[in-house]
């Protein structure tokens, strides 16, 4: 018998006892025995929206506890969560003592791209099932690191590339899985244009006395504090997040990959080209950008600032794109709502958020696991070890090694994390 039926029949029988009706639940809001315990890390402005995305689209979850260095981030976080789902929301500076908790049994982590491995592997390792933003990695070797503890610890984990579960680019990616476009020969992954910072840039300002800056800046290098290093403008200093390049390729080049089979693949070959970097300023990601990357099947992805943003498929028969809000085809036949568009059917999922709380209570893969995450993105790693090197690469994508380069290799694969962090357990 239930835990619920239980105490419903005992309050039948034994008429003394009262049970208060919030051991019971309602519609909206099930019994705290059957409540899906979350945690979030980074509780800044995707943190917070996050938040509220997985409580209107999983009415069974409760945020039960927040952390971030940023204390004015995590009373905005607990609040919302209270708001939420009343009090009692735990709040910690250190995202290591939220991940030690009994009572969560999945962590999101919305932080800045350097923190997105360390958080998720502290997860892991305290047997919690993870949702990370994209790029699901800051550097190449995290991603391997992490989609091996994954498997190893037997968790669910779900990468916020959350464009798999819009329908738009599922019609795409039925469209090309199923041959319409007849076979492949080139790619288009639009991405956008770096930023500027063309202000006089001073560092003599004080860390505000809300900010553990030492924390915020972790494993990565402690570059001199500025306000627009941080919170949203990070992605665009490369000691924390990896340009504009970094930031959407785990998007389009995502639904690229997917479409093609290439979940646990990669290229044969990349080679940068056309890299433009801001010669002052407080940003040092590359402005303009393109990453030409040749597969076995014969055709090439071609990933840049400089293509229609989006993704664009060119076959045979004809071509196929997608965005956000709209899918096109050279046969408007093949991306019809209700179309038949042949006997591959792509991972059918309506909601990311759902997707990753359905898969903690079924243990069924999400549409987007770890594995899949850094397979997408390994083209702009290769990409910026081939600009940096000013020579193509040969890739072997079953090992994950650069072939006949070990100057190469060894870049692609370098961890100087800063102080005691480290990807070991």
């Amino acid at each position: 018998m239930k835990r619920r039926t239980f105490i419903k029949t005992l309050s039948a029988i034994t008429a003394p006892v009262i049970v208060p009706q919030s051991v019971f639940g309602t519609e909206d809001k099930p019994a705290p025995s059957e409540r899906v315990t979350l945690g979030l890390i980074g509780a800044g402005g995707k943190g917070l929206d996050l938040m509220g995305d997985f409580s209107r689209a999983c009415k069974e979850v409760q945020f039960v506890a927040v952390a971030d260095p940023d204390q004015e981030h995590l009373g905005k976080g607990k609040s919302l969560a209270e708001k939420l789902y009343g009090e009692g929301c735990k709040s910690f500076k250190d995202f290591r003592e939220l991940c030690a908790q009994k009572d969560i049994v999945g962590v999101i982590v919305a932080t800045p791209d350097h923190w997105h491995a360390l958080a998720a592997l502290e997860g892991i390792r305290n047997k919690k099932d993870i949702y990370c933003e994209k790029p699901v990695t800051h550097l190449f070797r995290e991603g391997q690191v992490l989609y091996k503890e994954t498997k190893k610890h037997k968790r669910i984990f779900q990468v916020g590339s959350q464009q798999r579960s819009n329908h738009y680019f599922r019609r795409a990616a039925e469209v090309v899985m199923n041959g319409l476009i007849g076979k492949v020969k080139e790619v288009h992954v639009g991405l956008p244009t770096g930023e500027r910072y063309d202000e006089e840039v001073k560092f003599d300002q004080k860390v505000p006395s809300h900010l553990d800056y030492d924390l915020w800046c972790g494993p990565s290098k402690k570059l001199p504090y500025h306000p627009d290093r941080l919170h949203f403008k990070w992605r665009w200093s490369l000691e924390y997040g990896g340009g504009n390049l970094m930031d959407w390729i785990g998007h389009h080049n995502d639904i690229a990959h997917w479409a093609l089979g290439l979940d646990k693949s990669g290229p044969i070959e990349v080679e940068a080209q056309k890299f433009t970097y801001p010669k002052k300023g407080l940003f040092n990601a590359p402005l303009d950008y393109m990453i030409r990357s040749k597969f076995k099947g014969g055709y090439t992805i071609v990933i840049s600032n400089k293509v229609s943003r989006g993704v664009k498929f060119y076959g045979e028969n004809g071509w196929v794109a997608a965005d956000r809000r709209w899918v096109k085809a050279s046969n408007e036949e093949w991306i019809k709502h209700d179309a038949d568009r042949g006997k591959v059917k792509a991972y059918h999922s309506p909601d990311h958020r759902r997707n990753f709380v359905d898969g903690i209570l079924t243990r069924k893969e999400c549409i987007c696991p770890a594995e899949a995450g850094h397979r997408s993105i390994t083209p702009g790693h290769l990409g910026y070890v081939s600009d940096a090197l000013k020579r193509p690469l040969k890739w072997d994508a079953k090992n994950e090694k650069v072939i006949d380069d070990p100057e190469a290799d060894k870049l692609l694969k370098k961890i100087d994390y800063r102080g005691k962090w480290s990807l070991e357990a």
